[in-house]
């Protein structure tokens, strides 16, 4: 779809202005890697190589992913399937050894349909980027660190229309960091969702008007789906912690998950609608202790009632809490924590992966307005502070390690500037 119908909903890939110049590739800087080295020059003609920055936990980790279905209801995306189909990945603390892969970023079916569908509407041409080439850090089906003990959950959810792997740096670094966290995909609504066997699922098509009555409209609907998504989860999680199988698979699970999880410890994390639906869980669901909003408006009662549960809001650009209508209300009636804080210089986009994944891509690649997208704030650096306030806010509200970082970050991270 074109990207300026994902525009008017907030979405990655039209964040990217089809009209911008583009510099000459004879004048464009080397893109750094994840790790701030330039990268190697591809040879010219094929895909080039991408890379994941590795988690900086103590733990190394693991994953698995589980298909789920809801047969309570029907879809509420798609109302003539009489269930809901969910795709989670789990990820953990796991032991260390070999003998378990490591994980990709995205499932070879919908990397292939990323390469062609979602990939072109960020400016990069259909087979330019091995996307189906990145590899994750986490090892697939590795058992869980017996000695890391009961561990705090985390829910993650994406901007709309996003898959739940744009969020990978992040969930791989909390799990680093001794969280089990379930990454979800909204089913009809994220741009591609693989199932098993290789099935994809895409997103519904947009409705060729999109005035902006119909836009709040989706939003809502899609908030609606996925707060009732969480819902169903957390009772996954609390079956699959009285050791009852919460998936479709017949292949063991991961040694060590069913014990691992504490689902009294619960928070919630997302990026842009998936910040919106954390917030939005934490206000209706006693199950969520704590909720973290990277950069997103909010929708819901959440937006004039506040919050009374720890909640971190971190912003990009200008935004201020007097800027955002809905942060400015949701703020002023809030009577738990809260925690405020902006990444100077940076943009809607640098809170997912693509903030590591598109600088490696600029030297060769004619890519349009790669700043409109992830900002000027170096990559490096961008992702350091997120991983470091992310993992202090869960780390304080969920285990009770007390840290001053989130009330004055300027001291070791001057990126970072509270918000008032």
């Amino acid at each position: 779809m074109p990207p300026t119908r994902r525009a008017l909903l907030g979405t990655l890939g039209a964040a990217v202005l089809a009209t911008a110049a583009a510099p000459a590739p004879g004048n464009r800087p080397a893109a750094p890697a994840p790790d701030g080295r330039a990268g190697p020059v591809p040879t010219p003609g094929t895909p080039v190589p991408l890379q994941l920055p590795a988690p900086t936990g103590p733990w190394p980790v693991g994953t698995v992913a589980l298909h789920l279905v809801d047969d309570s209801r029907p879809d509420p995306l798609l109302p003539a399937k009489p269930y809901r189909e969910l795709m989670a990945g789990l990820w953990y603390p796991a032991e260390p050894g070999a003998g378990h892969p490591t994980a990709s970023w995205l499932p070879p079916a919908a990397a292939a349909d990323w390469d062609a569908h979602s990939a072109p509407a960020l400016g990069v041409p259909a087979g330019a980027a091995d996307w189906q080439g990145i590899r994750t850090h986490a090892r697939t089906g590795a058992p869980v660190a017996r000695r890391a003990g009961r561990l705090p959950v985390v829910l993650f959810s994406s901007g709309d229309g996003g898959s739940r792997a744009l969020g990978t740096t992040l969930v791989e670094e909390l799990a680093s960091r001794g969280h089990l966290v379930v990454a979800l995909d909204s089913t009809y609504e994220a741009e591609q969702v693989e199932f098993p066997g290789g099935r994809v699922e895409r997103a519904l098509p947009l409705p060729d008007d999109l005035t902006p009555e119909v836009v709040a409209a989706l939003l809502a609907g899609h908030s609606r789906a996925r707060l009732a998504d969480a819902r169903f989860v957390l009772g996954a999680l609390d079956r699959l912690a009285r050791g009852e199988r919460p998936d479709t698979g017949t292949d063991p699970l991961p040694d060590g998950l069913a014990e691992a999880a504490d689902p009294a410890r619960t928070g919630v994390l997302g990026q842009s609608l998936g910040g919106s639906v954390a917030a939005q869980l934490a206000h209706d669901e006693p199950r969520v202790r704590a909720a973290a909003d990277l950069d997103g408006a909010l929708l819901g009662p959440v937006a004039d009632s506040g919050l009374a549960k720890p909640f971190l809001l971190m912003a990009s650009g200008t935004k201020t809490l007097r800027t955002e209508p809905s942060w400015a209300s949701c703020w002023a009636a809030s009577t738990g924590p809260r925690h405020a804080l902006r990444l100077r210089n940076a943009a809607h986009g640098s809170y997912t992966d693509l903030q590591v994944l598109l600088p490696q891509l600029v030297r060769r690649l004619p890519v349009p307005d790669v700043a409109g997208l992830i900002g000027t704030v170096d990559p490096r650096r961008s992702l350091a502070a997120q991983r470091t306030v992310v993992a202090a806010f869960f780390a304080r509200y969920l285990t009770g390690r007390p840290t001053d970082l989130l009330d004055r970050p300027g001291d070791h991270w001057p990126e970072l500037e509270v918000l008032r």
